[in-house]
């Protein structure tokens, strides 16, 4: 049975390659035209409202959301609505997008004005309006993660613990003000006593400006965390944090989450924009992207408008490097993110990392047997035993992958990096689990 674990102590040393962390953000000349999905966010995709020919300004709603668990969509550029039509998505699901031809003038909506917020209701109405979702990679919509009236600590996810990416950073060291300001409205209105803010050793800079933005805040402070992958996994965080465990199972037979222990938790970017929305009334319209990888000419963070072309934004930093044969295009970090097809995708709300890969650094090695040594089991971070849990997969037993709790599987890529074998143990783990759900909500097991 599933054993609880320090989980803190798990996890792989995976190399940071951070290069782009002093480089102030660059904003992007605005590209030709926008394609703006109209599903960014975990639930259900919001529904155009717009139609071909309509004229539109950054700023105006594009897609309303369709029920509680959604999110708004607005447009990040000014010019004519192209088209709304489906698109597959980089992950090869289906969905509706809105096309933009840009006027480049980048006009905003005049209806963007400061909302007004006096208690926990208008706050949550106001983070709605704005189509906020988790930017740090989930996409979850805010309004729904502060709906919980059990929450006692506020944890900011500033972790930042995928190699290469470094969007989180330059937000800590550009955008502090409204930071804090995005913390003290979340504590204020949800009526949350005390926040701690994690960073990974590894951005002392960070560490000491956020000290130093605290220090008098009654109830706030900052946790310097390990330099260990996945410190920014949210039951790690929670534990590593306030030592508390999130438990397997929650309420009602569901999988324990960090309200279930008093916690909440926002990506530092996250609460971030909700400050700068609070000022502004500039809705989440763009976002940072850190391009980088041995094939980008130019590797840097880059502002960029939600709905960039990959291809718009690998022009802006310089191209593929001359005389490079690309090899392959990552969006999120290298640990969790995944393979595009092409350059012909958009550039998502939570998309945090665009990495450009030349063939030489992106074949891989041919995995051989399993030896069973185990680096598997003490790479992972929720304590699990892979090879058992592979194992059980290729023999479809249902029962094995329930006592091993293979829904547990938070998908980090630590038993993968671990294995000296090289075999695809992650992406194995990713297809036992997507098999089990399944058969569980078959309703016969």
């Amino acid at each position: 049975m599933f054993k609880s674990l320090k989980r803190s102590a798990k996890g792989a040393d995976v190399p940071h390659g951070k290069a782009t962390a002093g480089q102030p953000t660059v904003q992007m000349p605005v590209p030709e035209h926008v394609v703006i999905p109209m599903s960014m966010h975990i639930g259900a995709p919001a529904e155009p409202v717009v139609k071909k020919g309509d004229a539109v300004l950054v700023g105006t709603l594009i897609g309303q959301a369709k029920g509680f668990v959604s999110a708004n969509v607005h447009s990040s550029v000014s010019g004519t609505v192209l088209d709304v039509a489906p698109m597959r998505m980089v992950n090869g699901v289906m969905t509706t997008a809105v096309a933009i031809k840009t006027d480049g003038s980048q006009t905003v909506d005049p209806s963007c004005v400061p909302p007004t917020v006096t208690d926990k209701a208008s706050l949550l109405a106001a983070i709605q309006a704005c189509g906020l979702v988790g930017v740090g990679g989930a996409g979850f919509p805010t309004h729904v993660k502060l709906a919980a009236d059990t929450i006692d600590t506020l944890l900011i996810n500033a972790a930042e613990c995928e190699p290469y990416l470094t969007t989180d950073c330059r937000e800590m060291l550009e955008c502090s003000d409204t930071i804090i300001s995005g913390i003290q409205a979340v504590m204020r209105y949800c009526e949350i006593p005390k926040c701690i803010i994690g960073i990974e050793r590894n951005k002392p800079e960070c560490i000491d400006l956020m000290c130093s933005l605290v220090r008098g805040m009654k109830g706030v402070s900052v946790k310097p965390l390990p330099m260990r992958y996945p410190q920014g996994a949210e039951k790690t965080l929670v534990e590593t944090c306030t030592g508390r465990e999130v438990p397997q199972t929650g309420p009602a037979g569901k999988p324990g989450l960090p309200a279930d222990v008093g916690c909440v938790i926002m990506n530092v970017t996250t609460v971030s924009t909700l400050g700068k929305y609070l000022k502004t009334g500039l809705p989440l319209t763009t976002k940072r992207v850190t391009v980088e990888g041995d094939a980008i000419a130019k590797p840097q963070n880059v502002e960029a408008p939600i709905g960039t072309l990959y291809r718009d934004l690998i022009e802006a930093c310089g191209g593929i490097k001359p005389g490079v044969e690309l090899g392959k295009i990552i969006f999120g970090g290298p640990m969790m993110g995944g393979a595009a097809p092409s350059a012909d995708f958009p550039v998502l709300k939570q998309n945090n990392g665009l990495l450009l890969f030349s063939k030489q650094a992106a074949t891989l090695p041919e995995p051989s047997a399993c030896i069973r040594c185990g680096r598997c089991i003490d790479a992972c971070p929720m304590g699990l035993e892979p090879v058992v849990a592979v194992e059980a997969f290729n023999n479809k037993d249902f029962d094995a992958l329930k006592v091993h709790c293979v829904d547990l599987c938070v998908a980090c890529g630590s038993c993968s990096y671990a294995c000296p074998a090289k075999r695809p143990v992650s992406q194995t783990m990713a297809l036992a689990k997507a098999w089990y759900l399944g058969e569980l909500r078959k309703g016969g097991r």
